[in-house]
């Protein structure tokens, strides 16, 4: 069956997370700022990258090479025609990150923004074993009772994303990468104004 984010436009994406009573495209942008300037990493890759939101904090002399991958070819499309400062640097795939045969290149940084909600705890381990990262920066959504998706006009391109959406917990997500032998090092929380937070979990990897 093919996965639902295959199906949404990259602009009811996008339009639908930057509204006023959603803002989370403007602070996941904010967040990406630090985790990618955080840690010494020549090599980065970003799981979910959709449109490339972020990538305007690259620099191109500090990263030898930046992965964007994402399920939907067409946001991978879009991300590397909104950055053609970054030819050569940045690389895009696209990846079905919960399929067992998925091969990714290895990298010292994984950034894994709104992504493990999609994929679950498994497949993001066994993404995490194959990339051998030294960090792993992770943003995740604590919702309210009102529901995971904030109410907007453009709510309904997301109804498919019920049947692969996970609830996200601290605890949880912190032990799924305690058995991969990462720990937590670093933690923020970034409050919404629809009353959820983003918190941000950064691992180390492997020491």
């Amino acid at each position: 069956m093919k996965n639902p984010w295959e199906a949404i436009s990259l602009s009811d994406y996008e339009n639908h997370m930057s509204l006023d009573s959603v803002m989370q495209l403007q602070a996941l942008n904010e967040l990406m700022k630090g985790q990618l300037e955080d840690y010494p990493a020549p090599r980065v890759m970003i799981l979910g990258v959709a449109g490339g939101n972020g990538l305007e904090h690259i620099r191109k002399k500090r990263f030898e090479k930046v992965y964007g991958v994402d399920i939907n070819a067409s946001y991978l499309e879009a991300a590397a025609s909104r950055y053609p400062e970054l030819a050569g640097v940045l690389e895009c795939l696209q990846a079905d990150l919960t399929e067992e045969s998925c091969r990714l290149p290895e990298a010292e940084l994984v950034i894994a923004d709104l992504l493990v909600e999609y994929i679950g705890y498994e497949s993001f381990q066994r993404v995490v074993r194959r990339v051998k990262p030294r960090y792993v920066s992770c943003v995740i959504q604590i919702n309210t009772e009102d529901g995971w998706v904030s109410d907007s006009p453009y709510l309904h391109a997301f109804d498919a994303l019920e049947r692969v959406h996970r609830q996200m917990e601290e605890r949880a997500l912190e032990g799924a990468m305690g058995e991969i032998g990462c720990r937590t090092v670093k933690r923020l929380e970034r409050k919404l104004p629809n009353g959820k937070k983003l918190v941000r979990l950064d691992f180390a990897c492997g020491e």
